[in-house]
Order: structure tokens, then sequence, then C-alpha cells
């Protein structure tokens, strides 16, 4: 089976189908992406790129709401802060400032970009 995204025309998934090997494979059977999408705009309509659950491709799997970035060819999931940076080598939302990593737990606070450590004794 494979896993394909449905792009709006802002690269923007708007969900994920699952397509039978079948339907995604030359005449030698050959699993090819742009056969697979090919068979669902004729079906549903619409764009498709495949993603995979493993991340053998597309860095991550995509997910509703998730972008797709043609340039680093990756599935980017939202972004979840506005001071928040992409790593385009892992397709991945990095804090501007590292958590700390004394076993306490943190959240992130956008209003001083920073990591402030929760208060657990509740």
């Amino acid at each position: 089976m494979a896993h394909f995204a449905e792009l709006d025309q802002n690269n923007t998934v708007l969900r994920v189908v699952v397509v039978s090997n079948r339907d995604t494979a030359d005449a030698s059977g050959v699993e090819k992406e742009h056969i697979g999408a090919a068979h669902l705009e004729k079906i549903l309509g619409g764009t498709w790129k495949q993603t995979s659950y493993n991340g053998n491709f597309r860095k991550n799997y995509a997910g509703q709401g998730y972008t797709y970035n043609s340039t680093i060819d990756a599935f980017v999931p939202p972004k979840p802060f506005s001071s928040w940076v992409l790593d385009e080598n892992t397709a991945q939302w990095n804090s501007p400032v590292p958590m700390p990593q004394d076993g306490k737990m943190y959240q992130w606070d956008e209003a001083s970009v920073n990591w402030i450590e929760m208060n657990t004794n509740v």
C-alpha cells in the first residue's frame, strides 16, 4: 500500500489516502509515484504527492495541515511558534533557544522567547 497526500493551491495537505500497490505500479510491477498520483487525479481530482510512514522520502509523513516544501522536497509540520526556525535537513521546527536538558519539565514561552520551567507541584 502507498500513501498519498492531497495538496491545495498553497501546497497545504488536505488529506492523506491509501492507494493499492496495483494502482501505483508500472507494467513491470515497479511502484512509481507519478502513476499513483495520476490514478488519484483521475478518480478524485486534485494534486497528489506520495508520503512515507517511515520517512524513507520527504522526511516526514504528511498530515493534515502540513505543507509540502518543494525546495527541500519534504512535508513540513505546522509552525508551532513564530520565533521557531525550520531545520531543512529534518523538515522540523526548532526553538531559537535549546530546551534545558536537566530533567525538569519545560514549556515554550513565545513572549520571552525562552523555555519556562513548568510547576509540577500541583
